[in-house]
């Protein structure tokens, strides 16, 4: 939640920042024609001098690479100034974009956070996490209670870890998972304190200071940290069986399978291609495929390639036969929320 300030502060607030909300209002109007460039420039010199929205909607464009080349740090470090000034958004999107990055135990807090305010991918991250008693403390029962919540606002993954959990924890667990669920239900039903500076509507991924977080369904993007997988496509493995007769330890609680990272290869070969960003990290080039992967199953007939121009790495896919085959995996890349153009051979 956005802190509470006193009424004079939040007046002295709302008249000093009367000029620079026609800049922020001029980017997202720039944002929804496609102009990416021009929201970048208004919304950087605001972001600089401390503006949370400005911040928050700067790292949505290096999380997407619209206006700006694709850069998950960049992104996660705009974001962690918005959210240093409460912002709410600000603090989901930062979350999950440290769990991303690798920051685990850092990341917790806010995801915790977000959880509690509804937020489906923290709430299957955060479930996922107590499913394993990876980072924080196992419990099953507000796993359980987790994933139902976040598998009831539509998250598909959720949906999935649910159907495997049932397998695995005891029936009265489950049970008071499902009532801790529906309290968890009742607590978000209840009226928001509203905020004390005006809103700035803003439209598809930048937004500002909404009474209410809006609840996402987008699959979540995957981890690269060894042994961590919370992406949309979880595996739990079965238990170990145990022999009737002799008595054993209780055997370790299955955890989710680790994805093998999807291969990028160095570029050869000829032929059409897409090309997805470029990045001054080789790693979060990788990371990107798997992400877009996930969300466009065009992607899987295609051959990942990392092509190096100096200090920086395109992200590329092919090979494609021809141009109007290119456009049209571009097409379905860009409908699902990032940047694409058509590369010739």
């Amino acid at each position: 939640m956005r802190k509470i300030v006193a009424v004079t502060l939040g007046a002295l607030l709302a008249a000093t920042a009367a000029p620079a909300l026609a800049d922020v209002k001029a980017g997202v109007d720039a944002w929804a024609k496609g102009d990416y460039a021009k929201s970048i420039k208004e919304w950087r010199p605001l972001a600089i001098k401390g503006d949370a929205d400005a911040q928050f909607n700067l790292g949505q464009a290096y999380k997407m690479g619209r206006g700006v080349p694709v850069d998950l740090m960049m992104a996660q470090q705009w974001y962690a100034k918005a959210a240093a000034q409460g912002h709410i958004q600000a603090e989901d999107n930062l979350g999950l974009i440290m769990f991303q990055n690798g920051d685990r135990t850092n990341a917790l807090p806010f995801i915790r956070k977000s959880a509690d305010r509804g937020d489906p991918r923290a709430q299957y991250i955060l479930g996922t996490a107590m499913f394993n008693g990876d980072v924080v403390a196992k419990d099953w029962v507000k796993s359980y209670a987790l994933m139902t919540r976040a598998s009831a606002s539509g998250l598909p993954a959720a949906s999935k870890a649910l159907a495997q959990m049932d397998q695995h924890i005891p029936v009265e667990q489950r049970q008071q998972g499902l009532a801790m669920a529906r309290d968890m239900e009742m607590a978000s039903a209840r009226p928001q304190v509203a905020p004390m500076s005006p809103p700035r509507a803003m439209p598809e991924a930048p937004v500002s200071r909404p009474s209410t977080p809006p609840i996402r369904t987008e699959p979540l993007p995957p981890s690269t940290v060894p042994g961590a997988t919370y992406d949309d496509r979880p595996v739990i493995a079965p238990p170990a069986p145990r022999p009737v007769a002799t008595p054993r330890p209780t055997p370790t609680p299955p955890r989710v399978a680790t994805p093998k990272p999807a291969p990028v290869k160095v570029a050869t070969g000829k032929g059409w291609r897409i090309q997805l960003g470029a990045f001054g990290n080789e790693g979060n080039a990788r990371n990107l495929w798997q992400n877009v992967e996930g969300r466009v199953p065009a992607l899987a007939n295609l051959t990942p390639f990392l092509v190096k121009a100096g200090s920086v790495t395109r992200l590329q896919g092919g090979n494609l036969s021809s141009s109007a085959a290119a456009e049209k995996v571009c097409g379905q890349v860009r409908a699902a929320g990032n940047a694409c153009l058509v590369v010739a051979p």
